[in-house]
């Protein structure tokens, strides 16, 4: 099997459900996520704010629900990296323009004293993943026409082969569903801590 097609299958595992490669997943890139993470936190006010564990797991919360309801096309190991990163980087900066509006005294407050403004009370990424429970939430939130995109992209079609299936174009179908995704992740509170 070639790399190539490795990824793919690996993918729609991660998008199917399949706790094995969430864990994979978690195993292989939690701690590239983590390094960044760090490496972004160069202000001392921040580093006592914000702990690289809790923005992890808040990336990989809204990764897994967001490939699982079909959003992102990754090709190749080297996105997956960059998309993570990126997601990494925006909620870091979402938390700490939120931090820097309601004009906390980040002085006071000592390391690990910070509630979890990035952290959720949720389980690990990985059994959000094996219980389904938020993607099923997630979906509960879609329109009929929506519920339809979900379950053709769960199913490995391309935008081609949805628009082909459902109507309109490729285009038109992927930018209505990343919206839906979009407003569903705002009405269920998951991206309180940025936006990917």
């Amino acid at each position: 099997m070639s790399e190539s097609s490795s990824f793919t299958d690996f993918v729609q595992r991660i998008r199917s459900g399949d706790a094995q490669a969430a864990e994979e997943l978690v195993r292989k890139y939690e701690k590239l996520v983590r390094r960044e993470v760090r490496l972004q936190l160069e202000d001392d006010r921040l580093e006592r704010l914000f702990d690289s564990m809790d923005v992890c797991q808040s990336v990989l919360k809204s990764f897994f629900v967001r490939s699982a309801a079909g959003q992102y096309d990754l090709a190749d190991p080297g996105q997956l990296v960059g998309l993570l990163v990126s997601m990494a980087r925006n909620k870091l900066a979402s938390a700490a323009r939120r931090e820097h509006r309601q004009k906390r005294d980040n002085r006071r407050i000592a390391k690990g004293d910070a509630l979890a403004v990035v952290a959720s009370a949720d389980p690990s990424p990985s059994r959000v993943m094996a219980g389904r429970e938020l993607l099923d939430e997630v979906r509960r939130h879609f329109s009929a026409e929506e519920q339809l995109l979900a379950e053709l992209r769960s199913q490995g079609l391309a935008w081609e082969q949805i628009a082909a299936q459902a109507g309109g174009t490729a285009q038109a179908r992927r930018v209505q569903f990343s919206r839906a995704v979009d407003r569903v992740a705002r009405e269920l509170h998951l991206d309180e801590d940025g936006n990917e």
